[in-house]
């Protein structure tokens, strides 16, 4: 995501340390928990990654890995580390100590060879206010390199609702319109890694089950990866084959929605998430 090194990272690091998880894949060893055997290319891979601000360990140490075409959730509450984590990958922020692989290179030392495979959409960072949608789309395009970036930002326009706000400022838009703006933005380049910070975040139950449908036809068409921050969990249930619960900077469980269910001995992620952010064990751990 070269066109997002500059922008305004809302980091909320009130957070404190995350210990590993392998998220997808690998062998079970001495650092931490493997979930499955039958892996294929890794194409995030995080070891004892540290950020500290101040006095404020945020992120601690944190290791996990995320496959090729897996869409995986990264959860918790407010202050959890998620954030920081996110912008760490992204290379907004500069981690205090650890490495990030993507697609099998170092972040930070290759990071231009990978950012045109990524990018990332968030309706916490905004684009220029005085700038029509269109004119911010382009901009975007051309640091992409797009070889039609007018094609492109049609077609986006047409399948997210937007052609009729192209011409429309972008200060002067919704919440829920800029969040599609977002999206749109996070689609131009065809990523193969792509950052969701809630995706649907403001949008009406019907735009927001469109979006959804259109990320996972989007992710079956072109193999793509998703790393999913959301406070919906009904958006986890349905879009994600792995989940990672943060609590205050820790990893403290991790699975596929159901098999948490499960072990929760409850009916929804909700309820999961509610008894982790509360401090109840699961039922195998009690």
């Amino acid at each position: 995501m070269g066109c997002d090194a500059g922008a305004t990272f809302a980091d909320s690091h009130a957070q404190t340390p995350v210990r590993f998880i392998t998220v997808c894949g690998g062998n079970q060893n001495g650092l931490g928990v493997s979930v499955k055997n039958n892996v294929t290319e890794a194409v995030i891979e995080v070891v004892r990654l540290r950020k500290q601000f101040d006095q404020i360990v945020a992120v601690d140490e944190i290791s996990f890995s995320v496959q090729r075409g897996v869409t995986t959730a990264l959860l918790g509450g407010n202050g959890a580390g998620k954030t920081t984590t996110i912008a760490m990958l992204l290379g907004l922020l500069l981690p205090t100590s650890g490495h990030i692989r993507i697609f099998g290179e170092d972040m930070l030392q290759h990071r231009y060879r990978l950012l045109h495979r990524m990018n990332f959409s968030s309706p916490y960072v905004d684009l220029p206010q005085r700038l029509t949608v269109r004119q911010n789309l382009t901009i975007y395009g051309h640091l992409y390199r797009l070889r039609d970036t007018g094609k492109r930002i049609a077609h986006l326009a047409q399948e997210l609702g937007l052609s009729e706000l192209l011409e429309r400022r972008y200060g002067k838009l919704s919440a829920g319109q800029k969040t599609r703006v977002s999206l749109a933005k996070s689609l131009l380049n065809e990523p193969e890694l792509l950052l969701l910070d809630e995706p649907t975040a403001s949008l009406d139950p019907d735009t927001a089950d469109a979006i959804r449908s259109y990320l996972e036809q989007y992710q079956q068409r072109t193999g793509a990866t998703m790393l999913l921050a959301s406070h919906n969990m009904a958006e986890v249930e349905r879009m994600c084959a792995e989940v990672i619960m943060l609590r205050q900077g820790k990893v403290v469980d991790v699975g596929a929605p159901a098999e948490l269910i499960t072990r929760y001995g409850r009916n929804t992620m909700e309820e999961v998430f509610i008894d982790i952010a509360r401090h109840k064990k699961s039922e195998t751990a009690a």
